[in-house]
Order: structure tokens, then C-alpha cells, then sequence
């Protein structure tokens, strides 16, 4: 037998006791037009709505064959006029919709009776689909589960017997600024509702009391909230709350506006009651860190500095001894002229690279500074599950510390971004004149340095990544 997630059990848990509690389980809309949002919230919906995510789409373009393109098609295929027009057509229809995405290279295959990889090879010349932005809808990701009951009662009221009894556990989905302890920004609502002519709160605490008990929790209390969610009316929002050393809520319920069911033509009550899956997962296993429950992948697994330290990629790197021949060339000329006043260029190397000319320059445009910034020559360590950038030289107590007993990557922020710039050089084919700038250092990324997603994930859940600082720091190549 496999081991499910924990997650999972209590999930199962809750659909059978809510089977048991004679409720009927449903699937509600995942996807909410603002529309309905504006009828649920009223006024508070702008501030609401900062917190949902809006879906978008690629458009199609439409696409033409210009000589251009004829001429690099030509490379892979001999481009008749049958096959022009057979893949004009399939351009056509693609933009028109009559081709899925799925399907688009394997209607340029058949168009043109040419195999897969050089069809992938016409499709990446076309610079229109890669130039594509997405475009946004007005539809949303469910927030709260409440979005997809007005719309499930609409569809239902008059045609069911009552009391209709209903409940779903989904994912829901909210923009949080960051991801925390207690906040992911995808999470499980186990959700029911009761419609009925005539309800009262009277009947949340009833079940919120049940499902409690059948739960193992037999100390509960009741709060009104003192200010309601919109689509409640006001006075009947209550938080429910358990007795497990300190109070800890567990629930929240309330019955529906009336002006909003009346946008909605129900013409009845209805009683909504709303838990989180993973909180009571949480409580259930006595796991503290909602990041720890739903990914024991990254957070329940160790991991050493070395470890961390040996994970560390370049996103674009040098693949060729002459690229790394010119790295060190480079280095060399920033640590010999790190401290030139600007404005100010050298020029770090000019002649043949790879079979072709060129010449490169390290550059500070700016007035009144210095050719590399205060954190170029920065160096990553790892220490006690932190990833920092700090100066070989740094004399504060602190980091004298971490470079004493962590673990030196070897790696300058120069250095990762040069290999950057290198990897665009060995690739630029053609005459003219480039640029690659870094300027102030927020996120590894910026410095062109990755890590696999678990040790990025660890560190986010156990330790840190801190390598903010100033570079500033320009190149300027010429392929003449």
C-alpha cells in the first residue's frame, strides 16, 4: 500500500461526513466573471479583486509569408508555390481558430510533407509568435468558494426540493503577496450550503457542532464578526472556534444577503458554511507551517551547506573554452579598473572569437561613480541554510563569520553575469553593435544564477537568499 497525502485523508474525511450529514455533492464554477464579483462584493469588490487572478490568452496573429521568411524557409525545404499556399492556408486557418495549438506543427508537416523537427524549425522563425502578449479576459480564478454557490443556486432555485443540502471541497485561488506559514496562494475550501424558506444561524451552529464532534473536537464556541463579508447578511457572519489549548477557529458561517440572492433571483434563504481543508490538516497532524503539510518534499527533507552550495546553476552559461578564455579576460580588466572614476569604457578585448571579429568593452555611462559597483565583486556563500553575497574583504563580525565557517561558492556576482554575456556573444551571428547591463542585484536571477526548484523551495521554508547590492556594471560588444 502507498501513502496518501495527508491532505488527501482529511479530504476524504470531510466528503464522508458530510455525506453522512445528508448533504449532496457538487462541482461549482472555477471560473467567475468580475462581473459576478461585483454582484457578490457591491463596493468593497476593487479591493477584492487585488487579490484574485484574472485569466488571459495569447491572441492569434496573423501572419504572412514575406521574402524574408521564404528565403530562411528555403533552408529546410524547398518552398514551391504548392507548398507557399499550403502554408499560407494553414497561417490562415490557425488565426481563424480552425487549427488547435496542439495540432498547429503537425498541420505544417502534412502542409508542406515535411517531418516534425523541421516544421518546429519554419515555426520558430516567425517572429510574430514569439513577440505575443497575453491578453486579459474578464474571467477570474475562484477566490472564495461563495463566488461558485450564487451561481450553482441560481441554476438550481425552483427546481429542487427543499431543504437543499450541498456541499463541495475545491481548490480555490488568491494572489497573495508572498507565501508563508499560514498562507499559499492555492488552498482546499470545504464548503456546503443550506437553501430553505426560512433559516437562522441557529442551524450553522447545529452542524458546525456536529461535524466537530464527528471530527473529535468537543469543546466549541461561537463569535458573531463584528464587521461581515459583503454577500452576508449583516449580524448573522459567526466564526466558530475549537478547543485545543488555545481557541482556534475552524470554521466560518452565515447566511446570504438577501439583496444579493435577489441579483440572483433566488428567492430563498440560505445558510453557507465555509472551512479551510488544510487548517484542519494542519490541526489533525499538529503541523504548524501550512508549507511543511503540503510540500514535505521541500520542507521535511535536509539539506547541508555543501549540498545547497553544489545545487547552484547558471541560467545561460559559456559553451566553449574560447568563452572561457574571454571570462577571464574580462575579470581581469573589471578588477584592474573597478575604481575608474565614470563616465568611463575600456576596452577588454578586441579580435577573433569563434570566427568572427569582435570587440568588447566594459562601460559606466553614469557621472560621478565608479566603473563596478559596490556588489560586484560579491561572493555567494552558504551558511547555516542562507545563500548571501558578501566581499571576500568584509570585516563586519557578522560576515566575518559566515566567510570563516561557510561554504565559499567561488562565484562573484561579475562573474555570473560575464558568463551571461559571453553565452549571448558565442550565439550573436550577426555585424552590429550589443548591450547587457546589470544593475541593482534583488534576486538571484538577476545575477544569472539559478537553483533547482526543492533547494529553492527548502530555502525559502528553512533558511534565506540574500544577495541584494548594488552592480551597475554595462558591457558592450560589436560583432565587426
Amino acid at each position: 500500500m502507498g501513502k496518501p497525502h495527508a491532505l488527501e485523508e482529511t479530504i476524504s474525511m470531510l466528503r464522508h461526513i458530510y455525506l453522512d450529514l445528508d448533504f449532496d455533492e457538487v462541482f461549482n464554477p472555477l471560473f467567475i466573471t468580475d462581473e459576478d464579483m461585483y454582484k457578490q462584493w457591491g463596493s468593497e469588490t476593487p479591493a477584492i479583486l487585488d487579490r484574485v487572478y484574472y485569466l488571459a490568452g495569447l491572441p492569434r496573429p496573423n501572419v504572412g509569408l514575406s521574402k524574408e521568411v521564404k528565403d530562411k524557409i528555403s533552408q529546410f525545404v524547398e518552398l514551391d508555390e504548392r507548398r507557399s499556399r499550403n502554408l499560407e492556408r494553414v497561417l490562415q486557418d490557425y488565426k481563424r481558430g480552425n487549427i488547435e495549438g496542439d495540432d498547429f506543427v503537425e498541420s505544417i508537416s502534412k502542409g508542406l510533407g515535411i517531418d516534425f523537427e523541421s516544421s518546429e524549425k519554419i515555426l520558430d522563425l516567425f517572429k510574430e509568435f514569439k513577440e505575443l502578449i497575453p491578453v486579459p479576459t474578464n474571467l477570474t480564478l475562484r477566490s472564495h468558494m461563495t463566488s461558485g454557490w450564487f451561481i450553482t443556486l441560481q441554476a438550481l432555485a425552483g427546481r429542487s426540493e427543499l431543504p437543499l443540502k450541498l456541499f463541495s471541497i475545491d481548490r480555490c485561488f488568491r494572489r497573495e503577496q508572498r507565501e508563508d506559514q499560514t498562507h499559499l496562494r492555492s488552498h482546499f475550501s470545504a464548503s456546503c450550503v443550506v437553501m430553505d424558506k426560512e433559516l437562522t444561524p441557529e442551524l450553522g451552529k447545529e452542524i458546525v457542532t456536529n461535524f466537530a464532534e464527528r471530527l473529535g473536537f468537543d469543546k466549541v464556541k461561537f463569535v458573531v464578526k463584528k464587521r461581515s463579508a459583503s454577500y452576508y447578511e449583516a449580524g448573522t457572519e459567526h466564526e466558530a472556534f475549537i478547543k485545543l489549548g488555545d481557541w482556534i477557529e475552524i470554521a466560518d458561517f452565515g447566511l446570504y444577503s438577501k439583496d444579493v440572492l435577489k441579483k440572483y433571483k433566488i428567492p430563498y434563504d440560505v445558510l453557507n458554511i465555509g472551512q479551510g481543508a488544510e487548517r484542519i490538516t494542519m490541526i489533525r497532524n499538529k503541523i504548524n507551517d501550512i508549507r511543511e503539510l503540503i510540500y514535505p518534499q521541500f520542507y521535511k527533507v535536509d539539506f547541508s551547506d555543501q549540498d545547497i552550495a553544489k545545487s547552484i546553476e547558471f541560467i545561460q552559461n559559456i559553451n566553449t573554452p574560447d568563452g572561457e578564455k574571454l571570462l577571464k579576460i574580462l575579470l581581469e580588466t573589471a578588477k584592474q579598473n573597478k575604481d575608474a572614476q565614470s563616465p568611463c569604457e575600456f576596452i577588454s578585448y578586441k579580435g577573433e572569437f569563434l570566427g568572427k571579429k569582435i570587440e568588447i568593452k566594459i562601460v559606466e555611462p553614469e557621472n560621478n561613480t565608479k566603473l563596478i559597483g559596490p556588489a560586484g565583486f560579491n561572493q555567494i556563500y552558504v551558511y547555516e541554510k542562507a545563500m548571501v553575497g558578501l566581499l571576500p574583504d568584509s570585516k563586519d563580525e557578522n560576515s566575518l563569520k559566515i566567510i570563516k565557517n561557510g561554504v565559499d561558492t567561488n562565484i562573484s556576482y561579475l562573474e555570473a553575469f560575464f558568463r551571461k554575456v559571453i553565452s549571448k556573444i558565442e550565439s550573436t551571428k550577426e555585424y552590429g553593435e550589443y548591450e547587457e547591463r546589470i544593475p541593482i542585484v534583488r534576486s538571484i536571477s538577476d545575477i544569472n544564477i539559478t537553483l533547482p526548484t526543492y533547494i529553492h523551495q527548502y530555502l525559502r521554508g528553512k533558511g534565506k537568499i540574500d544577495v541584494r547590492g548594488p552592480v551597475f556594471t554595462t558591457i558592450r560588444w560589436s560583432i565587426l
